[in-house]
């Protein structure tokens, strides 16, 4: 990863044990409650000491991701009370996730598949996490139970995500003239564009009125937003475990392999010519791409859910940002290594 390029920031949403001969014997595990709780208070933590750093830089008139001591200044945080200045990015951030594997949780309910509650991952990373995910533990069946749990979570999110995005992007300013740009700089999918442009035509946000997303200094809720609709394109790549592959697998079983295969294939240059993490990703479906849970492959899906395969394809497209994060791809930090050995060889 190139030294311009964040860290990794969501993980899948769902894994899968192995299936299960009974499922009745994987129907109740011992819940552990205080698990879920201490990683959600860690992750409670870390996201308010990252929203703190943002909610400054907002308030003084800096670069979101100005990073004028450290990527994760816990220490200026915990001083002078500017811990409660995360709150709103944290809360937000905290709620767009939850949705998502509530989601997926509460579609386990409704077909009685044994699922875990959330687990957070607290970590010191520019959002102050690396997601959520649900654990499956039972067989799934069906074809229709495997869709309507794996898209479940992506609608979720998302519908919480789009009202936060038209609502905090208007409370966006306009960076001031000659400001040096960010450390770190955010690609913006085609959501945000298009609720760019309809807050300016509506006039009900006239500070961003005549400017590009690339002129903005986004409100931290945004950037929670932002860090939504990234998750949520994330997961609906298809391929492997993530939800678009268990979609794909649900749609036609005996293509999701070509599929994966196929994302794989894409996800390379992708990482060459836009952003390096996309090779972490295409790793991660090259380890779990071959593999899914069984489901039956008759019956097969109704119209309706063919339908909503669609809708799944259109978010994706409306939150796929080819460079989401940084300024380099892998062939631009190859470049500039390589001009680094140069001049090092040369004195």
């Amino acid at each position: 990863m190139s030294d311009h390029d964040a860290p990794e920031v969501y993980v899948p949403s769902e894994i899968y044990a192995p299936d299960a001969p009974h499922a009745e014997y994987y129907w109740r595990p011992r819940p552990r409650y205080w698990l879920h709780l201490l990683l959600l208070l860690l992750t409670f933590f870390t996201t308010l000491v990252v929203g703190a750093h943002l909610e400054w830089n907002f308030q003084h008139g800096l670069p979101p991701f100005f990073m004028d001591d450290s990527i994760f200044p816990v220490m200026w945080a915990l001083h002078g009370g500017h811990l409660l200045l995360g709150i709103p990015f944290s809360l937000t951030l905290l709620l767009i996730l939850l949705a998502h594997e509530m989601g997926h949780y509460l579609y386990c309910l409704k077909y009685r598949v044994s699922a875990t509650l959330p687990y957070f991952i607290p970590f010191p990373t520019l959002i102050g996490t690396m997601g959520a995910f649900i654990r499956i533990r039972s067989p799934l069946g069906l074809r229709s139970i495997l869709f309507d749990i794996g898209i479940a979570g992506p609608i979720a999110g998302f519908a919480v995500a789009l009202p936060v995005l038209i609502f905090s992007l208007g409370l966006s300013r306009v960076a001031p003239i000659g400001a040096a740009p960010p450390d770190i700089l955010l690609g913006y999918p085609m959501i945000f564009v298009l609720v760019h442009k309809l807050l300016a035509m509506s006039g009900r946000a006239p500070g961003i009125a005549g400017v590009s997303l690339d002129q903005l200094y986004l409100h931290p809720v945004a950037i929670a937003a932002w860090v939504g609709m990234f998750a949520t394109s994330l997961n609906l790549l298809p391929g492997g475990q993530l939800d678009g592959g268990h979609i794909i697998f649900a749609v036609s079983p005996r293509t999701h392999k070509k599929i994966s295969r196929a994302t794989i294939l894409a996800l390379i240059p992708m990482a060459f010519f836009f952003w390096t993490g996309w090779l972490f990703w295409a790793i991660l479906l090259r380890l779990s791409g071959m593999r899914h849970p069984g489901v039956s492959e008759w019956p097969g899906l109704t119209s309706g859910r063919r339908v909503l395969a669609v809708a799944a394809l259109l978010m994706l497209i409306l939150t796929f940002a080819p460079m989401p994060i940084g300024t380099q791809s892998a062939m631009d930090s190859a470049r500039a290594r390589l001009n680094m050995v140069r001049h090092w060889r040369g004195r």
